[in-house]
Order: C-alpha cells, then sequence, then structure tokens
C-alpha cells in the first residue's frame, strides 16, 4: 500500500512539473512516505529528518514534506518534534499533493491530515511515465482503504481510517489501462482485500470480492493475478473457489495468523481460533493442492507466556508456511494493547522471535528444495547481460543462471526447471 501510494504521488507531482532528481542535496522538495505498524518505522524516519535538518539550514527554501501514516497520527506533533518539517500529509489527502506542496511554499508548516468519514478513493489512472520509469511487470491496484476489524496491536484504523472501498468501474478501468501499457500481472491491494464491498459510502456499483476477482481476471490481457492481505475471518468459501476457477488467480494466499494460541488470538481480537485457520488452509488445499501459504507472525504480545508461544510453533509445524513476517510486539500509540498489562521482556521477544526465524528458514529451505526438478513458467522481471530473475506463480523468487541466445526482456513468461533452492529463492535454468 505505502509502495502504491508513494508511486501516486510521484505521478502527480510529474504532472504538475517537477522532475525527480537523485540525491537530497539536488532537490527542491523532499517528499517522505511513512508507516507506522510498527516503532521501528518511526525511528527510521526520526533518524531520517534528523539527518536532513544541516541540509534544511543550509537550503532554507527546501520543502520537507511527510505523508502517509505518521503524518496521519502524529499530526501537529509531528512538526513540534521536527520543526524542520513544512508540510504534512495524512493519507487521505495524497491525491492532492502537488496544490499542497503549492500551499507550503507559501505557508510552511501546513497540516492536511484529517481523516473523513465521508471519504471516496478519487478515480485515478496511471500514467505510461509510471510504468517506464518503474519497468516493472508486475503492478499494483488499490481497491479498498481502512479497516473495520479493530485488532488489539493495529494502529491501521486510526491512520487509514475506517474502510472505504472502491466502485467496480474505476478499478477495471485502471486495471485496463495498465494492461494496455504491457503490464502482465496485477496484485490488488487492501488492509483487509476480502472485506472488499461490505462499506461504502456513496453511490456507484459495488460487489463482493469474489464477483471483483471474477471480473479483474476476465479483462484481456491479464496473465496474473494476486491479492493482499486478506483477514482469515473473511475468507469465504465462494473466494476460495476462486483459485479453482480462475486460471490466471496465481495460488498463493498471505493469511495472517498472528498468533498459534487461542487466548492469545482472543486478546488481540482477531475473531477466529487455531481451529478455524487450519479449516481454512484445508479447504483452500482442496481447491488449490499446490497453494503457496505465507503469514504474518507477533511474538511476545502482552501476556504471551511460554506455552502460548509453544502453541505458535506447533502452528508453524502443523502448516509449515512458505514463508512468514515474524515480528517482535511493540506498543502503538492509541491501540488497545498499548494498555494492556503483563508486557513481555525484550529479551524474551527477541529470543521467542530467533526461534521463529530460524525454524521457519529450515522449513522454508525444505519447502522450496521440492521445487528441484520441476519445469515452472516464470515471469521475468530482471533480466541482463548474464542472469536474469523473476517469479512463479506462487510467488517464489526464482535466478536463472544461464540465458539462451533468444532475446528475452522483462515482461517475458518462460519456462525453467529448478536446479537448486535456498531459504528465500529458487534457481534454474531455461528449458530447451
Amino acid at each position: 500500500m505505502n509502495a502504491r501510494d508513494s508511486e501516486i504521488m510521484a505521478q502527480f507531482l510529474r504532472q504538475a512539473g517537477h522532475k525527480e532528481c537523485s540525491s537530497a542535496a539536488e532537490a527542491d522538495i523532499i517528499l517522505i512516505n511513512t508507516c507506522s505498524i510498527r516503532a521501528k518505522a518511526e525511528h527510521k524516519l526520526i533518524s531520517l529528518l534528523g539527518a536532513l535538518r544541516p541540509l534544511k539550514k543550509e537550503k532554507p527554501d527546501i520543502i520537507i514534506a511527510v505523508a502517509g501514516c505518521v503524518a496521519q497520527q502524529y499530526g501537529a506533533a509531528l512538526r513540534e518534534k521536527m520543526p524542520i518539517i513544512d508540510l504534512i500529509v495524512g493519507t487521505q489527502r495524497i491525491y492532492q499533493i502537488a496544490e499542497l506542496l503549492a500551499a507550503a511554499r507559501r505557508k510552511p508548516g501546513l497540516i492536511a491530515g484529517t481523516l473523513d468519514k465521508s471519504y471516496q478513493i478519487p478515480i485515478f489512472l496511471p500514467d505510461a511515465a509510471t510504468r517506464r520509469r518503474s519497468g516493472s511487470v508486475s503492478r499494483f491496484v488499490t481497491i479498498m482503504q481502512g479497516c473495520d476489524n479493530f485488532c488489539a496491536y493495529c494502529v491501521v484504523p486510526y491512520t487509514r481510517g475506517r474502510e472505504v472501498s472502491r466502485q467496480l468501474s474505476d478499478i477495471l478501468e485502471e486495471v485496463q489501462a495498465l494492461l494496455d501499457q504491457g503490464v502482465a500481472e496485477i496484485t490488488l491491494l487492501g488492509q483487509n482485500v476480502n472485506s472488499y464491498g461490505l462499506t461504502n459510502s456513496a453511490g456507484g456499483r459495488l460487489c463482493r470480492f469474489p464477483e471483483l476477482l471474477r471480473a479483474v481476471a476476465a479483462l484481456p490481457g491479464l496473465r496474473r493475478l494476486r491479492f493482499t492481505t486478506s483477514h482469515p475471518k473473511d475468507l469465504s468459501d465462494d473466494l476460495m473457489r476462486c483459485f479453482a476457477e480462475l486460471p490466471n488467480l496465481c495460488p498463493h494466499v498471505h493469511l495472517p495468523l498472528q498468533s498459534g494460541s487461542d487466548a492469545v488470538l482472543k486478546r488481540m481480537n482477531r475473531r477466529y481460533d487455531r481451529q478455524d485457520y487450519l479449516a481454512l488452509v484445508e479447504r483452500l488445499l482442496q481447491y488449490r493442492p499446490d497453494m503457496a501459504l505465507s503469514t504474518d507472525i507477533i511474538v511476545g504480545f502482552p501476556g504471551e507466556d511460554e506455552a502460548d508461544f509453544a502453541a505458535t510453533m506447533d502452528m508453524l509445524e502443523r502448516l509449515r508456511f512458505d514463508a512468514s513476517f515474524s515480528f517482535k510486539y511493540s506498543d502503538r500509540p492509541g491501540t488497545a494493547s498499548a494498555n494492556f498489562p503483563d508486557k513481555i521482556d525484550e529479551r524474551i521477544k527477541g529470543e521467542r522471535l530467533q526461534v521463529f526465524q530460524r525454524r521457519q528458514d529450515q522449513i522454508s529451505l525444505e519447502r522450496n528444495r521440492a521445487y528441484i526438478g520441476k519445469r515452472l513458467e516464470i515471469l521475468l522481471e530482471q533480466v541482463d547481460a548474464v542472469s536474469c530473475s523473476g517469479r512463479t506463480p506462487s510467488n517464489h523468487l526464482t535466478h536463472i543462471n544461464h540465458l539462451s541466445a533468444r532475446d528475452i526482456k522483462p515482461g517475458d513468461f518462460v519456462t525453467v526447471v529448478i536446479t537448486d533452492a535456498g531459504q528465500h529463492a529458487l534457481r534454474g535454468e531455461l528449458a530447451s
């Protein structure tokens, strides 16, 4: 979502006559897009702003703008902490970035960050310049924004607002524009994509997420379709059936588990338990036996004891995720869990995270080695004189050892025989 928002802001700035430059020292405007899902991301922002102080002193006319979730969360308090900031842009105002920067030149210190309950995602079409600059053969399309789940640890409802779904026609028009530019793969984005269509404050046609998937999948020229992120409680049977019905829907699901302990899941307000999650995965594999599964895990949630952590490790052994994004719990301002008692010592959190990640790496290597000898279709993303890389339908990064004499380029689909595997990638050779 943040990557897509950055692309959108860059496009609006180009259309307003701005040009990108290669270093901060050359710039008239420095725009920092931020995330606040974990404390580490905020720390990186503060560190970067501190590093920009000498430049701001040397070039007082330079505009330093902060956009995104940290900007939304802290607003004026962020500028009080870092007075070098000239513009603060909340998550719902990124589409006005060019006008806001012009206003900040006239009045430094501008703050545009109020969440609006009647907010609508504007109609937005990507330009060809974005495609040329990124060189990407795979692009993101936002279908909804915000979240209504209010998980105890999560700041998203407070920084992105409540759920808002885009109109079906707007989404299809944006995807078609990307396909017309030669994009081969589309990833539909939302904080909780499978609740798409449940909430929207304006008129126009909406539908449920499975219908949206079928409509996008039917667009001519779309070779691959993905989506992220899903909440287990909204993973319907109709949605899972799409993996069997739609040939261009890739067999990969990112399904955040967060914890394997029912007690912790209840404190997290996740609204499912271990058995619910296990049943969903079993059903998914019935529809697509080759399904790849990745997940999110939080270790050290308040009150997590050794038995709770053991339950998470047990789920890892049962499900053998292809990959996982795992983190130590950190308090986020305004969330329910920030006020929970029984916080876990940082040393214990760190030890548990190492145990989990070490075992996940072993499982990822074992699962990846199972691909050795198989012929897989790869969508090429990078090509140079001696090698290339791309992704399988299951989202495995694959490095290709040797190039044949034939002309190949990013965006091509090639068949590769897998010859080796590591923890995080496959390696293969072009099939004859």
